[in-house]
Order: C-alpha cells, then sequence, then structure tokens
C-alpha cells in the first residue's frame, strides 16, 4: 500500500471501543441474513483494525465484506460502549478508495456521478433535464422494450427502473430563495434543498417550505449551496465530501439564519457530522461546530416549536418506515410520529422491524443489488401485512426503494414523505376554511 493504512484512522483508539461483545449481532442486516461473523459490524471491525495494523492486506475479500455493510448504523443504537462504527467505517472506505484498484467501468461512473455531476448544480439540471424529456417524449417504453437497459454498464439500468415521474423544471424554479411567515414571523430559518431531493422530490421541498412558512417561519433557501457531500462520505470520497461541506457552510453562514432545516436524513446525518469531518481544518473547523449545531431535520424542528394543528381529515391507515440516517444516526424517532399522529383522521399503525434497513443505503441498491433485494423483500412483506394505505418515511432513498418494491409486488400503497400529508392537511384545512367563508350570508 502506498499510504501507511493506519494514517487513514485519525480515531485509531475508537477500535478498542468495540469489546466484541456479539450484542450488535441480531441488530446487523447483513449478518441476519448471512449468519458470517466478517459481514457483522464485530467482524468488520476486525478486518478494519487488522489493515490498519498491517495484519492484513486490502484484499478482494476483506474489500468485499467490507463493501457489504449498509454504514446503516443499527450496531451503534444497539452497542452499550458506544463504538463509533459509522465513522470508522467511513475511513475504511477512503482507504479502499485510494489504496484498491476498482474494475475501470466502477471508477469511470463514479468519477462522472459523484465527481463531477452530483457536485455541479448546473450538470446536475441538465442530466435530470435530459432525463425529464426522455420520460415525456415516450422514449422510456421504448427503451425497455428495445432491451437497450441490459447492456448498460455499473448498475445503470437499475438506477433508470428506479426512477420515478421526474417533476417538470418550471416547478423547480419555483422554490422562492426567500419565502416569507404566513402571520407574524417567529423565526428565520435556512432550509436545504438538496441535489437529488430537488431533482425527484420537489413536491417535499414545496410542502416543507410551505409548511414551515405556514408555522412562522420566514425561510431562507440560499441559492449558491450545492451538494452536502454525503453520498461522498459514505462512498469514501472523504476529500470532496469536505470540499463540498465547505461551500454549504458558506452559502448559509451568508443567509445569517438560527436553524437549518432538512428533509432528507442522510444529508441531515451528514452536515450533523461536518464538525468531525472538518475537524483538522484550521480554517472551517470552528465553523463547521457551529453549521452542525444550527442543523435539524424538519420533524426534529416542528417538534420544538408551537406547531399548528392541520383542521383538514385525512382517514388513511399510515405506517411509519425508520430511516436507518434519522433514528440510528441522528436518535429522531418520536417526532415523524407525532406529525403523522396530529393529522385528524390518520391512524398510524405499526410497522414490524421499522427501523431495519430496507436496502436502499444510499448507492447501495445499485452496487449491491443481491443483498439489498433481499432487505426489501422483508421491508415490503412486512408493509403488506400491517394493512396501511400508505407508507411514510424521511429519506428520499427509502422512498425510492420502499416503491420499487411495492410496485414490483403490485400493492397499491403509496409512499410519502411525512410532511408531505402534514401538507395534504393543512391545504385541506385551507380548502375547507375557504368553503365555510363562502357559505357565510
Amino acid at each position: 500500500m502506498e499510504k501507511e493504512a493506519k494514517s487513514f484512522f485519525p480515531h485509531y483508539e475508537r477500535f478498542l471501543d468495540c469489546v466484541h461483545c456479539g450484542l450488535c449481532l441480531p441488530y446487523c442486516p447483513t449478518y441476519r441474513e448471512l449468519g458470517t461473523e466478517m459481514d457483522s459490524p464485530r467482524g468488520r471491525i476486525y478486518l478494519m483494525r487488522s489493515v490498519a495494523d498491517g495484519r492484513l492486506s486490502l484484499t478482494e475479500d476483506v474489500v468485499e465484506h467490507l463493501d457489504l455493510c449498509l454504514v446503516c448504523r443499527a450496531c451503534e443504537t444497539a452497542c452499550p460502549s458506544g463504538v463509533h462504527f459509522g465513522e470508522l467505517m467511513e475511513h475504511a472506505r477512503e482507504m479502499v478508495e485510494e489504496e484498491y484498484k476498482r474494475p475501470f467501468i466502477y471508477r469511470f461512473l463514479k468519477n462522472i456521478f459523484l465527481g463531477k455531476v452530483i457536485p455541479s448544480p448546473r450538470l446536475l439540471s441538465v442530466a435530470f433535464g435530459l432525463f425529464y424529456l426522455y420520460q415525456r417524449l415516450g422514449l422510456r417504453g421504448l427503451v425497455r422494450r428495445s432491451r437497450l437497459l441490459k447492456i448498460l454498464p455499473g448498475g445503470l439500468d437499475k438506477l433508470e427502473g428506479f426512477m420515478p415521474t421526474l417533476p417538470s423544471p418550471s416547478m423547480k424554479r419555483s422554490l422562492s430563495e426567500v419565502t416569507p411567515a404566513v402571520g407574524e414571523r417567529r423565526y428565520r430559518v435556512g432550509f436545504l434543498s438538496g441535489c437529488i431531493m430537488n431533482q425527484i422530490f420537489t413536491q417535499v421541498n414545496l410542502s416543507t417550505v410551505r409548511v414551515l412558512s405556514r408555522n412562522g417561519c420566514e425561510v431562507v433557501t440560499p441559492k449558491e449551496q450545492r451538494c452536502c457531500g454525503a453520498l461522498h462520505a459514505h462512498s469514501g470520497m472523504r476529500r470532496e465530501a469536505a470540499s463540498l461541506a465547505q461551500g454549504l457552510i458558506d452559502a448559509f453562514e451568508e443567509a445569517g439564519v438560527e436553524t437549518i432545516v432538512v428533509n432528507s436524513a442522510g444529508c441531515g446525518s451528514a452536515m450533523k457530522e461536518y464538525a468531525l469531518l472538518l475537524e483538522s481544518d484550521p480554517q472551517y473547523g470552528e465553523a463547521a461546530r457551529r453549521f452542525s449545531a444550527k442543523v435539524k431535520d424538519i420533524s426534529e424542528f416542528l417538534a420544538e416549536i408551537p406547531l399548528k394543528n392541520p383542521e383538514g381529515r385525512m382517514e388513511r391507515k399510515v405506517v411509519y418506515h425508520d430511516a436507518c440516517h434519522l433514528a440510528h444516526a441522528q436518535g429522531v424517532r418520536k417526532p415523524p410520529r407525532d406529525i403523522l399522529s396530529s393529522i385528524p383522521g390518520i391512524k398510524l399503525v405499526p410497522l414490524k422491524d421499522s427501523d431495519r434497513c430496507c436496502g436502499s443505503a444510499g448507492i447501495y441498491n445499485l452496487s449491491q443489488p443481491e443483498m439489498a433485494g433481499r432487505l426489501l423483500e422483508d421491508k415490503v412483506s412486512n408493509i403488506s401485512s400491517s394493512g396501511a394505505e400508505i407508507v411514510a418515511t424521511g429519506n428520499p432513498g427509502c422512498i425510492l426503494q420502499i416503491a420499487s418494491g411495492i410496485k414490483r409486488r403490485g400493492l397499491n400503497i403509496e409512499v410519502v414523505h411525512p410532511i408531505e400529508l402534514l401538507d395534504r392537511a393543512y391545504q385541506s384545512s385551507i380548502q375547507l376554511s375557504a368553503v365555510s367563508h363562502q357559505q357565510k350570508p
């Protein structure tokens, strides 16, 4: 190896926190599926530490066991010793990224999408604009019937299959840089519109801003913001993630907001850990700590303020799926359920293993489709047996993954972000108020 393996782990002593008690094993999705020690959290810690100590080489087998980890961080929730497994795994993946030679097509596609397209709002808009036209012009059905997708490399055929119908470019442009509060302004908050989130789930972003505005927030959505770097950090591209983090910190510092609201669990988790990502940066270290302290998931923020109760009813059975990076990485579990329970008519029914990973995990469902598919099957079976009409979850990857599994099963179940249901209830109450006003003599 060109670089000493141990140098990739600045907090090497955190390996020693793991006492190999095994309490994490029942909570690890891959261990539950495979039952192999090296596909468990403590097994992977053994591998990482052995490579760091020079007792093992970074072989194909070692990389395979590390790659198979979802980094869902369920082990962190279960661990009595407080092992920072997610942090260790991100450093391990940085080591793999720099020291292990992947196949050419993998490196090429990763460099194009994560290195070039996603960090650039302009290139991202062009890419999704072309895909929007591809859908609108009816080419999708033609291409699928032609079997052309079968020859696409690197999981691109699966990516095309996951992609829902995209919103129009005009809808994306309707998100204002500053949205005034409805009524008295009580808060001034920043909003992360996100990269993929704004391209695919524009309606979730608009719902988020409307809900914040209705609850007395002036919402600032900086135009200069770019990708938060979550996918890069999870994929071992920590230098690129650090650069994107610096840009986002600058964009929101200029906005001068009290709180930074996020509606994507993966993004929120990464942003709350900027202080760790940039801890050794002499210019951004302190700014990163200030920034991370301001970040809150949308449900977390709404739970801390006097939330205006919606009046519009929704007679629906709903299950809530805990996104891994909201439940395990951020420890946010109750607020989303409180939001759903506040909507008149909603019956929140329990979901078996609600906090077990659905198999999305960033780009895991593309890089490890077999294991991701097994986890998805379990998740959809539990959803189906719950009798729910709607699945609510706070992460875009989970929405795409679960929706694809439900569609494959032919189930009539909608998959949404919790904030969309709250927004619908507010919109319904506005309509009821307008009708009531018209009927008055």
